[in-house]
Parts: C-alpha cells; sequence; structure tokens
C-alpha cells in the first residue's frame, strides 16, 4: 500500500504537475495522460541495440520506428517507415522505399543513411540485439555490402546467403534489430567512438510517436509525445510507466482508477478484476508454448513409443481450463496459431490406456521412476503436478525438482535432466521458422557442439529429415509450395518422427485496463501507444 501511495504521489507531481495532491484527485488519470504499470527488472538500458526482454522492446516500440510492422491482430506484414518494398526474383535482396514525410523527434529528416547506419551500428556494437541478424548469416566485417543507401529514400538490404527475406523484414520489425536510429544526433554524442552507446543508454534518437523523458532503472519511464510524429500526434501527451512488480498493488491501483494499464497481473487478481464492470481483460496469443520436454540422452526416452506414450499421459484440456487462464489456450502442434502454414492441433487427449499399451511395446509395461525439473513460478509448478499425476497413472513414477530458471533451464543447456516442464519455442515473428528453429531443428548433436540455443540439440533430438525440410522451406521462394513443406514436417511430427518437446498450450499474455480506455495493444513484442484513446 505504502508503495502504491508512493507512485500515486509521483504520478501526481509529474503528471498533474502539481506537488501535492490527495488520492481522489486521481479517481481518473487525466485524459491526455497514460499511466501505465509492469515489471522493469529486465530492463537495463534505453539502447535499442542492447535491450534484452519484452519490457524493453514494450517501451522502445514506442520511441523508435522500423522499416516494417506486424498488424497486432493478423500479424500480417505492413509498411512503417517503408511505404513498399521489393524483393528480388532471386530472394537475395530487399528494395525499401521510404516514406517521404517521417522526421525524428529532433527535426532531422529520417533517410536511407539512417537506416543503413542504424543496422550497421547494431552489428558492429554486437550487443543483444544483433543476434538477430548474426543468426541469419550476417558479419560485422561485411555491414558495408549488405546495408546500403541507395539514395535518400531507397535502401537495399542484400542478405549474406539464401533465406526467406520475409523472415528478415519480420525481424527488421522489433524495436532492437529493426530500430532506426537518428544517426546525426547519435554521431554528435559519440565519445571514443562507442558510437553513442553511452549517450544512447538514458535518451533516445528515435522517429516514433513519443520520445524518453526520463527514466530510472526498476522505477519509471517517461515519454512524451513527438507532436511532429509521421503519423499525427497521438492523444496521450505523456506515458508514464511505472515498475510496480507486485500484483496485487497493480490491482488496486486499477481498481482505485489511480492506474490505466496493468501489464504484469497474477491470475488470481486477473481473476477479482474480471468482475470490475469499470475495466477490461483482455488476453492474447503471444510468443512460444509450454510444454513437456524428455532428454533423449536418457535411453527411454531415446525409445519413438515411450515418447508417443508422453503425448496420451497429458491432460490437455483440464491444465488448460484449470491451471493456463490467463496464461495460455491448448495448442499441440510446435508453430504458433499466428504463423503461416500453421496447421490445427492434431487432438491428442489423455488416453492412459493407449500409453500403457506404447510403454509395454517399449519394455516398460511397469512403468519406470524419473524426474520432472520446473521452475517453481506457479502455473509451471501447477502444469508439471498435473502431469506427474497423469504419468503415475500409467506406472511413471516422476519426483519433481524445483527451482530457479537458471538452475532449471541450466540443466537443460546441459543436457542433464530427464523431463522438464518449461516455456519456450521461439515465435516472436509470425514466421514457421521462428518456431522450428528453436524447438526442432539441431545441426550437430555432438556433445561438443553445444548449441544451446537449440532447444533441439539441448533435448539431444536429431533428425536428418526434419532438417532437410526445415532447411529447403525457408528458401523455397514459392509461397504455396513453402507452405506445404512446412505442414509436411508438422504432419512427419504427428505420424512418422516423434518428437522430444511436446507443446501442452500456445502462451498468451494477458493485460487489465480501465474500460474508457480504448486501442490497448496487450502483446509486448507489438506494443505501440500511439493510438490509444480515452472516452470520458
Amino acid at each position: 500500500m505504502k508503495k502504491l501511495l508512493a507512485t500515486i504521489a509521483f504520478s501526481a507531481v509529474l503528471l498533474a504537475g502539481t506537488a501535492s495532491f490527495n488520492s481522489a484527485a486521481l479517481a481518473e488519470t487525466p485524459k491526455d495522460q497514460l499511466i501505465v504499470a509492469f515489471n522493469m527488472n529486465n530492463v537495463l538500458t534505453m539502447d535499442p541495440a542492447a535491450i534484452t526482454g519484452g519490457e524493453a522492446v514494450q517501451i522502445l516500440n514506442n520511441v523508435y520506428d522500423a522499416l516494417a510492422q506486424l498488424d497486432p491482430e493478423t500479424r500480417q506484414l505492413q509498411p512503417r517507415i517503408a511505404e513498399s518494398w521489393d524483393i528480388a526474383p532471386d530472394n537475395m535482396s530487399v528494395t525499401f522505399h521510404l516514406r517521404k514525410d517521417a522526421k525524428f523527434a529532433s527535426g532531422n529528416p529520417v533517410t536511407a543513411d539512417d537506416v543503413a547506419y542504424s543496422l550497421k551500428r547494431l552489428l558492429t556494437l554486437n550487443l543483444a540485439q544483433a543476434s538477430y541478424l548474426k543468426s541469419r548469416g550476417f558479419k560485422s566485417e561485411d555491414v558495408d555490402k549488405y546495408f546500403v543507401a541507395k539514395d535518400e529514400h531507397t535502401f537495399v538490404l542484400n542478405l549474406p546467403k539464401l533465406d526467406d527475406p520475409k523472415l528478415i523484414i519480420m525481424i527488421l520489425t522489433q524495436a532492437g534489430p529493426g530500430s532506426i536510429l537518428d544517426s546525426k544526433l547519435v554521431k554528435s554524442h559519440e565519445k571514443d567512438g562507442d558510437m553513442g552507446k553511452e549517450w544512447l543508454a538514458n535518451n533516445s534518437a528515435g522517429s516514433g510517436a513519443f520520445s524518453l523523458t526520463k527514466w530510472r532503472a526498476n522505477e519509471y519511464v517517461i515519454l512524451g509525445r513527438n507532436d511532429d510524429f509521421w503519423g499525427g500526434a497521438p492523444e496521450m501527451k505523456r506515458v508514464l510507466m511505472r515498475h510496480l512488480p507486485e500484483s496485487q498493488t497493480q490491482r488496486l491501483g486499477l481498481e482505485q482508477g489511480d492506474l490505466d494499464i496493468g501489464f504484469s497481473l497474477a491470475a488470481a487478481d486477473l481473476k477479482a478484476l474480471k468482475e470490475e464492470s469499470a475495466l477490461t481483460i483482455d488476453s492474447v496469443p503471444s510468443v512460444g508454448f509450454y510444454y513437456l520436454a524428455v532428454s533423449m540422452k536418457d535411453e527411454r526416452f531415446a525409445k519413438p513409443k515411450v515418447r508417443e506414450a508422453l503425448r496420451y499421459l497429458i491432460d490437455y484440456k483440464g491444465i488448460n481450463e484449470t491451471i493456463m487462464s490467463f496464461f495460455g489456450v491448448q495448442r499441440q502442434r510446435p508453430i504458433n496459431s499466428g504463423a503461416f502454414s500453421a496447421m490445427k492441433d492434431p487432438g491428442y487427449t489423455l488416453d492412459v490406456a493407449k500409453a500403457k499399451r506404447l510403454l509395454a511395446e517399449a519394455g516398460y509395461p511397469d512403468g519406470f521412476e524419473t524426474t520432472i525439473r520446473v521452475i517453481s513460478t506457479q502455473q509451471f509448478l501447477d502444469s508439471a503436478t498435473a502431469i506427474q499425476s497423469t504419468l503415475a497413472q500409467a506406472g511413471i513414477k516422476a519426483e519433481i525438482i524445483t527451482g530457479g530458471g537458471s538452475q532449471i533451464y541450466g540443466a537443460m543447456r546441459n543436457r542433464d535432466f530427464e523431463l522438464l516442464v518449461g516455456r519456450g519455442g521461439g515465435g516472436q515473428f509470425p514466421h514457421p521458422d521462428s518456431n522450428l528453429r528453436a524447438l526442432v531443428y539441431n545441426p550437430n548433436n555432438a556433445d561438443e557442439a553445444k548449441l544451446t540455443n537449440y532447444q533441439g540439440w539441448r533435448t539431444s533430438f536429431f533428425s536428418e529429415k526434419l532438417n532437410s525440410i526445415i532447411e529447403k522451406a525457408l528458401v523455397e521462394p514459392d509461397q504455396a509450395k513453402q507452405t506445404e513443406l512446412y505442414k509436411e514436417v508438422q504432419i512427419k511430427m504427428d505420424k512418422e518422427i516423434i518428437p522430444s518437446i511436446q507443446p501442452f498450450s500456445e502462451r498468451v499474455v494477458t493485460a487489465a485496463y480501465q474500460a474508457n480506455v480504448k486501442n490497448v495493444i496487450v502483446d509486448p513484442w507489438v506494443c505501440r501507444f500511439e493510438n490509444v484513446t480515452k472516452t470520458q
């Protein structure tokens, strides 16, 4: 309560411009100012090249523009700073035609030179966000070849190797790898050749609907309206994003009208707020899956029939209806539902009798003993407990081992586990490759390869046949043929090649907000406040 009151006081000083207040004065936030609560633990810098996590993306999507954007509902590619683009017949380059009316918050025009500079800076500094392009074969020593300003409003992106240009464009929609910086402004703040790294940690150089006014780590971020924004000045004059990691604090702020939006609430508080007519609760699909993973280093789980049996020892319906409210929706395929070529679920159900037959055929008619690793966060632990119960019905006695993320996923990265309930699987971009590279693809299964970014490697799953189809699908230029190849992968994983990771729920994200706040985008990866309005 004290923390909430301190937040309200701080908000009153900043937003209302007064030094004193009472809580009744903020029973309704100002019409042109937005107060948002979320968890800022992972927000360590404001430099787009160095950020990590969805929360930092959620902030900087409002500050920096990108060449293109993903429609928040359909996930289709749409123009942004680039009004249009042309993909070369050989799929080895993309020519972007930039809008001519875009200006940075500084007043400088947005040009192709700025786009080229931003991407060159990203790879040259080689900070966290460079990994997106490095994983596609881009190298810092060849930046002048990749990123070319043909003229003031024409930018050419040359690919380092055969790839799907659609996926590259999707990557460039996101704050971080796709953020376009005001090169003149950044260069004016360089120190000892740091390309503005020190300055950008606490300042902004974007052309988005807002600019960074001030931020303090693990306290707040203040965004001010860019009145010259090319898309039209937003209705919100100012956005205050508060670090309020405690769900109950966010709930109280929403109930009292002191917060407009809460982005990180626990299930119990969301259920309670759902009864409030003055509030809207919105859940949308997001990135990745909740899953049951096996280590194929274990000879039991290396047997396909054992892995198939596990498919029928998960109560998909029960877990999603009773545990995953506000966190996930049932999903059994390894491709997010919003990606093109995503198929309907194959329809696995809890079937203990079938699982027992498969276990007997694999040589385990009486089951066996094993362990399930899981982080101690509630929805993970509850899901693992539910799976422990259904495994027991088939004779598999599983001991649950809990711990923090570094312990549980660390064991997975070290290939030192048996069963694991976790979350992951790519999907930040609505392209099947984004999921399949994370969950299935494994180019080298040797221990010494240490390909820890691939969950296929972490689980010791290797299928030359699936690798080949995934590689072929990525570079197939014909959209219809590409779609069929990705469907072939899904069918083979259902009927022929039993994977090491079985999704049981597609992740969703949930926000609660005042009913008079409109056009809220809930998913942090595509969230922008430029179209948010308030009604009286």
